[in-house]
């Protein structure tokens, strides 16, 4: 079972981004999936969640009212939209996947979690 992350990069204060994460071994319609970023010398932190058929979402502050959390079951695929991005939004981004919210926010314990992919915003 894997979750891959793509779609990090070097970009401009105030350009976009849109992040990947490929699930692939099982099916994880059933799954929370969300987005953590942790940068150097910081604690991972949460970023986004989704439900399964895209009714929920959640956002943390940092990133609410510029970022899209969306997922495709058919492909597997979950993806976070990031716009106006900062400097403060540098960091390595992670995938995770768990049947729980308290597991996977609360507890940042998810039963899967991908390799990161780096995103850096220059000012």
């Amino acid at each position: 079972v894997q979750l891959q992350a793509s779609g990090g990069g070097l970009v401009q204060a105030g350009g976009s981004l849109r992040l990947s994460c490929a699930a692939s071994g099982r099916t994880f319609s059933n799954y929370l999936m969300a987005w953590f970023r942790q940068s150097p010398g910081k604690e991972r932190e949460f970023v986004a969640l989704v439900n399964w058929d895209n009714s929920w979402t959640r956002y943390a502050d940092s990133v609410k009212g510029r970022s899209t959390i969306s997922r495709d079951n058919a492909n597997n695929t979950m993806y976070l939209q990031m716009n106006a991005l900062t400097p403060e939004d540098t960091a390595v981004y992670y995938c995770a996947a768990d049947k729980t919210f308290y597991t996977l926010v609360i507890k940042r314990a998810p039963e899967y979690w991908g390799q990161g992919t780096q995103v850096t915003v220059s000012s």
